[in-house]
């Protein structure tokens, strides 16, 4: 448990400052003279430069241990962050966002693995992974508001500076306070089913909806600094994030839903999200009750997406959540990339809603087992 509050409040650290520049980011990037289709592919640059990150995470995570890939990803985001502070263009911004996504893709598998290896029972290390979203969107609620204000005081370079600075500090503080985690053992019978299989991933179905939440969440992050005539102020989109991040508080502390199926959570909260969006699309009912709503289904679906991958991942944990990723960081920059293309010509949350939709009819719906161990489980503790 000790382990777990450690994490939690790094993580807290980490989540708040990475968050305090979502509703900085879009207006940073006008400063400095980028169109509306060079914004989309700066911010979609950052989940594309993802995948090679998250194809050394899982691997290196699942024989090395987590610590060192926190602590390494943290201090070199930080590094980034401080220079981001000087640059003088969009070209210089689109690639200190490309190294950010890099170096930034090794934190979600390390800290996922780390938790999920805490427990053995799969309720516990579903407690653990609402934990982990609960805090994620604890730090999500103020920090958009509190970014935008440090960001309206102090501007954006003392602003990104210090950012940097909390983020290398907090890094070095993982390094010396969590603990060293043994690799992963493979268990006979997943020995077996590899040799004969040659398989160490779950069915690629299942990583569709992580794919198009990212999209979905890509076209959503694109389009709300920009929604409105004339586009929106850095305090009030700062507060609209915030909006989404409070309804998502709201399910993840409704602790009794990891005792329900994973499959059947997320497809409902999927579904739901999915709505949401169309909502936004074809009615006029207020941006702030549709987002808050939204964000409920977020506290649905994390949680949810967590826990069966945890079931399907056995010994390999760190190679699916890198899968998962990875899957992540593709539908992340098709989101916005997605977004500018079709801005001013076609509803982007009306995409958000039929990318949703085609994949919540590609998921399988059968119910997974619970394993009854995970054999790293304790090594962690």
């Amino acid at each position: 448990m000790k382990t777990a509050l450690w994490l939690y409040l790094f993580l807290f650290i980490a989540f708040f400052d990475l968050h305090a520049q979502y509703p900085m980011l879009t207006p940073y990037a006008v400063s400095l003279g980028a169109a509306p289709t060079f914004i989309g592919w700066m911010m979609g640059i950052y989940s594309l430069t993802h995948l090679p990150g998250n194809l050394l995470a899982g691997p290196g995570v699942d024989r090395h241990g987590s610590r060192r890939y926190i602590m390494m990803s943290l201090v070199a985001a930080g590094i980034i962050l401080i220079f981001q502070a000087f640059i003088t263009s969009p070209w210089e911004l689109l690639v200190l966002r490309a190294f950010s996504g890099f170096v930034l893709a090794f934190l979600s598998p390390a800290c996922l693995t780390m938790l999920a290896r805490l427990s053995d029972d799969h309720v516990t290390q579903g407690k653990y992974m609402s934990g982990h979203g609960v805090i994620h969107t604890s730090a999500s609620v103020i920090s958009p508001a509190a970014g935008a204000f440090i960001v309206a005081s102090f501007g954006f370079r003392t602003t990104f500076g210090s950012l940097g600075l909390i983020l290398i500090a907090t890094g070095i503080m993982a390094y010396f306070t969590l603990p060293k985690t043994r690799p992963a053992i493979t268990t006979a019978a997943e020995s077996a089913d590899t040799e004969t299989t040659g398989r160490i991933v779950p069915d690629w179905r299942y990583f569709l909806p992580p794919f198009v939440i990212a999209c979905a969440q890509g076209i959503l992050f694109y389009e709300l600094p920009l929604h409105g005539a004339g586009g929106a102020s850095i305090m009030s989109t700062g507060i609209l994030f915030s909006i989404i991040s409070l309804g998502a508080l709201l399910t993840l502390s409704m602790l009794f839903l990891n005792r329900y199926s994973p499959i059947r959570r997320l497809i409902i909260g999927i579904f739901l999200m999915a709505l949401c969006f169309y909502l936004m699309a074809v009615t006029e009912a207020p941006l702030g009750l549709l987002l808050f709503l939204l964000g409920t289904t977020k506290g649905v679906i994390f949680p949810a997406m967590a826990s069966l991958f945890i079931t399907l991942g056995g010994s390999h944990l760190g190679r699916t959540f890198s899968l998962q990723s990875i899957v992540t960081s593709i539908g992340s920059f098709i989101g916005p990339v997605l977004a500018g293309q079709m801005h001013g010509y076609f509803s982007p949350f009306f995409a958000a809603f039929l990318i949703l939709m085609i994949g919540l009819a590609f998921t399988p719906l059968r119910r997974i087992p619970h394993p009854v161990s995970v054999p790293a489980a304790k090594k962690a503790a």
